[in-house]
């Protein structure tokens, strides 16, 4: 194997101490992340502004969604890709040039003067993100030893967490101070520090020198990039209908099954398929995948009950998801020590239980009139439970993939939370609108068609002033009993989702071995090594 290996840092990372820096650098590249994260998220509270042609650019509101989604799906489609690419160029240097891109980019949309130039810019954004972020994690299981990366993980994992929570409220005191660009522009400093601190202090590392799989590469994308598309106009939409979203979603899986064939049978690929019979690493990949369709499926419900039915500023609601993310900072880090003393079946067990918790509590009690408290605490708990899910799963596919192709494994696990949660936002959220039009339509049959088609649209038409006091009043408390409904089902369709996550957890994840020691990811995941 060593012959394979081009940098000496592929060494340093699988001793007893590690690189002597590595701690400076994990937390370089954790700012670096928590940017990436911060910024899927902070675009939110700045819809409003940008609506408005005087204080934003005049955006309607299918520029809006396309300032989101043009993100979302480069950032999605070129993961997987980017991750080969570093393992081979050096996941220093994608590091550095992701970051100029996302820079460069983020510069851009702070002065961009029409909608189309800013949808445009944040798909370059996406570009960068997505060249950036496999190197992150690719770097940090190279110069971390064995030992100490599940607590560099944890930390990696936290950050995670904390950026989603913390971008709605800096956008929000940004715009309460600036002008909307500022939310774009403050990445730029961060990203000016980052270049120069990973330029001093992270080693260069690469992966196996063996030819380069173009095809594997260019089929991950169109697949993933189609995939990803069909999935967000489903969640846009409403439904699943149409066969832009339908039609989309086939191709996107009939060129990943292409991609699949294509790995099986070249003797490049980029992803090795024999991984995949190791259940261990499959199931890892599972719960990475469902963890994210929960916890942005999550966000999604309960970002509308916060603000429409608690009436709920953007920054108050982005403050409330704070706990959410402090638990996971608070408890990602700990999660390996409870592994090695439990196993990670049983923290696992433990941790899909505390999310399944917030579902089931949300489905069975949730009510216009609940108290927040009750809110609050249910987001620490589910912080906790993700803080205790992502980091064993994500030990055991790093661990399963060779040193050589940690980008590849970073690239894998990142798309798979990328897709995960697309999946999410869009199969929940279409359970919601799908009950709330019936619920609506039949407790105010009054209302027009096209005002039954959202919790917003209804509302718009009230605010309009065409009822009468009384029927506008009747048409409020109908809207909100039926919001609630449709919460309800909402949350038992992740209650179920949640239990198969949990069935998979039991049945595969590496328990205590014999004599009371908890077997680790890593040695869950040792059978699945293979030599490059």
């Amino acid at each position: 194997m060593s012959e394979t290996r081009s940098e000496p840092v592929l060494e340093t990372g699988s001793d007893d101490q590690g690189h002597p820096r590595r701690w400076a650098i994990l937390s370089v590249l954790v700012l670096s992340l928590i940017v990436v994260v911060l910024d899927n998220t902070v675009l939110n509270v700045a819809m409003k502004t940008l609506a408005d042609p005087e204080q934003g650019v005049g955006a309607t509101q299918s520029d809006l969604a396309w300032m989101i989604n043009s993100y979302t799906l480069v950032f999605a489609g070129l993961l997987f890709a980017s991750g080969v690419i570093g393992d081979r160029i050096g996941r220093k240097r994608m590091l550095l040039a992701g970051l100029v891109v996302f820079g460069a980019a983020s510069l851009l949309s702070a002065y961009s003067t029409t909608p189309d130039q800013l949808i445009w810019y944040r798909a370059l954004m996406g570009a960068g993100a997505a060249i950036m972020m496999p190197s992150t994690l690719s770097l940090l299981r190279n110069v971390f030893s064995a030992k100490e990366f599940p607590k560099a993980l944890g930390i990696w994992t936290g950050a995670v967490g904390i950026g989603g929570a913390i971008g709605p409220i800096v956008g929000g005191a940004l715009l309460d101070h600036f002008w909307w660009g500022s939310v774009f522009l403050i990445n730029v400093p961060i990203v000016v520090f980052g270049l120069i601190a990973i330029a001093i202090l992270a080693p260069e590392s690469k992966g196996s020198q063996t030819r380069a799989d173009f095809v594997g590469m260019a089929l991950s994308m169109i697949g993933l990039v189609s995939l990803t598309y069909g999935i967000i106009e489903a969640g846009d939409a409403g439904s699943w209908a149409g066969i832009e979203v339908w039609g989309t979603i086939a191709l996107g899986v009939i060129v990943l099954a292409g991609f699949v064939l294509w790995e099986r049978r070249t003797p490049h690929a980029s992803l090795d398929m024999k991984l995949f019979k190791n259940t261990r690493f499959s199931a890892s990949s599972a719960i990475i995948t469902l963890t994210f369709f929960g916890m942005m499926g999550l966000m999604f419900f309960m970002t509308f009950y916060l603000q429409i039915l608690k009436d709920y500023s953007p920054l108050e609601t982005g403050l409330l998801f704070l706990p959410f993310g402090a638990s996971m900072l608070v408890f990602a880090p700990l999660s390996n020590t409870l592994v090695n003393k439990f196993g990670a079946k049983a923290v696992g067990i433990v941790a899909m239980l505390l999310v399944i918790t917030n579902f089931a509590v949300t489905a069975l009690v949730l009510e216009a009139d609940t108290s927040i408290w009750v809110v609050i605490v249910l987001f620490f708990i589910t912080g906790a439970g993700m803080a205790n899910l992502m980091p064993p799963a994500m030990n055991t596919l790093m661990s399963s993939v060779p040193r050589e192709k940690a980008g590849v494994g970073s690239a894998l696990a990142n798309t798979l939370r990328q897709v995960g949660g697309a999946l999410g936002v869009a199969v929940l959220g279409t359970v919601m609108a799908q009950v709330y039009r019936t619920e609506i339509t039949d407790a105010a049959p009054q209302l027009p068609d096209a005002a039954r088609e959202s919790y917003a649209s209804t509302y718009g038409a009230l605010e309009t002033g065409d009822f009468p006091a009384d029927a506008a009043a009747q048409v409020a408390q109908a809207a909100n009993d039926s919001f609630i409904h449709a919460l309800h089902t909402t949350a038992l369709a992740a209650v179920a989702v949640g239990v198969v996550g949990l069935i998979i957890i039991a049945a595969f994840f590496p328990g205590k071995r014999r004599g009371g020691r908890a077997e680790t990811p890593a040695e869950a995941a040792e059978p699945a090594l293979v030599e490059v």
